[in-house]
């Protein structure tokens, strides 16, 4: 059955990866597919190949669907492509299921975002959909997906409703620094250090969109089973993500949907993935905090140039 929800694919200077996504995406054949492409590099003279060859996947597109492109003539980097290439997306559909040229998802990723985007489409708290659950298979409930405050950019979905929300400075960062975002005080703190290092060093574009959506009290929806793996290898946002790239998939059955209840973060979900980034930490303050931004680097991936 084909996707009627739009898809978006960000691709750059990866014909390897982004031919295996794609393939991903052409089975699910979604009825609109928006096509964001980052321009060569100047001082990188393979990039005008490497970046031809990627956007060519326009031409395999074989089923009926409708394709825009928003192609860049020049480099803009991470940050400012995706930025802008999203702010594109969502000028042109009220809806999207996004997904960069390293994120390969499962089949049922689509049906799940479709369902999802389509479950809270009016519930201003739900922000985002996720497809990457970094417990695998390992989450014991009997719910389809569960709400966290976490967001992770490895396959996702959103709404322009949300999107509008989105804050690339970070402008409103230092009058909410002291809000409290989670229970747990550790990890309090490395949220705080995370967005402290967006909002100084502006250079990527995912963390402040988590800011955003935790600024507006935003809720992702997450699947109970992991849905995307990260097969990118190569970049400098996948340095230190060993452990995390190529996550294996599961399928997820979504004819039998049990929905969480009531609409709060889960709190088994937020109290694994607390120890997943905290385990076996030093007790005493800086070596701790020391390991916690060292994670930041494996939960919300870098820029990729």
């Amino acid at each position: 059955m084909p996707l009627s929800t739009p898809v978006a694919f960000h691709i750059f200077n990866r014909p390897q990866y982004s031919s295996q996504v794609f393939a991903a995406i052409a089975q699910a054949k979604p009825q609109a597919l928006l096509i964001v492409a980052d321009g060569p590099r100047a001082d990188v003279p393979e990039d005008q190949k490497l970046c031809q060859q990627a956007r060519a996947i326009v031409d395999q597109v074989d089923w009926e669907c409708e394709v825009l492109t928003h192609f860049s003539d020049s480099n803009l980097g991470g940050r400012c492509c995706n930025a802008q290439g999203l702010d594109w997306v969502f000028s042109q559909v009220e809806e999207a299921i996004i997904l960069e040229d390293d994120c390969l998802p499962h089949p049922s990723f689509f049906p799940f975002c479709q369902a999802m985007l389509a479950q809270y489409r009016h519930l201003s708290q739900v922000m985002t959909i996720s497809g990457s659950n970094f417990l695998g298979d390992t989450l014991p409930i009997p719910q389809t997906y569960v709400f966290s405050k976490f967001f992770v950019s490895w396959g996702w979905a959103s709404w322009r409703r949300a999107w509008q929300c989105y804050d690339l400075k970070m402008t409103g960062w230092p009058q909410y620094r002291q809000a409290q975002f989670f229970p747990q005080p550790a990890l309090a703190d490395w949220v705080t250090q995370l967005f402290d290092w967006a909002y100084q060093n502006q250079q990527v574009w995912d963390i402040p969109w988590f800011y955003s959506c935790l600024a507006q009290n935003g809720l992702t929806v997450v699947p109970k089973v992991n849905l995307v793996s990260n097969i990118g290898t190569q970049g400098s946002h996948t340095q230190g993500n060993q452990g995390l790239n190529e996550l294996p998939t599961f399928n997820l059955d979504l004819d039998a949907m049990i929905h969480p209840d009531p609409m709060v973060p889960n709190p088994l979900f937020e109290q694994l993935i607390y120890e997943l980034f905290t385990a076996n930490s030093p007790k005493s303050a800086q070596p701790f905090l020391k390991k916690l931004k060292s994670n930041l680097k494996k939960i919300l991936p870098m820029d990729p140039r």
